[in-house]
């Protein structure tokens, strides 16, 4: 870490491996889109770990043969379930789809979601167009340590 920065912005860092950990989800009117931007960059994503949530998960692996592991359905826990994997430092990148205009029953989890990715400061694409930059991002062949801000002590503060 940079002995530079204060220790209140960065505590920690944690290590990214060459091969990354990708969770993927998609709204119900978004999923299309995950589908053909996934299809376009399969060969990316097969050379990575990749994680979804369990609609999401099962339309890309029956669709585009990827292996993928799955969480439950986002409305019944899978955005959770994500965000858990976030937390535990089991996921290194999040690609969610997210539909602005269609309101969402669980809308309550997928704003946790976006809030812990975040908290642990892991690299976040809500739309193709970052996804697209972040997938193509010379980063995505490297190992990469982020950083970590410890919110724990700015509570006990």
């Amino acid at each position: 870490m940079n002995p530079s920065i204060d220790p209140s912005i960065a505590s920690h860092t944690l290590r990214m491996g060459i091969k990354k950990k990708i969770g993927l989800v998609a709204h119900d009117h978004r999923k299309s889109d995950m589908l053909d931007w996934a299809y376009y960059n399969r060969d990316i994503l097969m050379s990575h770990e990749l994680y979804g949530t369990g609609t999401t998960g099962g339309l890309l692996s029956e669709k585009l043969g990827l292996p993928i592991h799955r969480f439950l359905s986002g409305p019944l826990g899978g955005d959770q379930q994500l965000g858990a994997a976030i937390a535990e430092g089991r996921l290194d990148l999040l690609i969610f789809f997210w539909d602005p205009l269609q309101a969402q029953p669980h809308d309550v989890d997928v704003k946790a979601l976006l809030r812990i990715a975040i908290v642990y400061n892991i690299p976040m694409a809500c739309s193709r167009s970052s996804a697209d930059f972040m997938i193509s991002s010379y980063l995505m062949d490297k190992p990469y340590d982020r950083y970590v801000v410890d919110y724990g002590k700015r509570l006990r503060e």
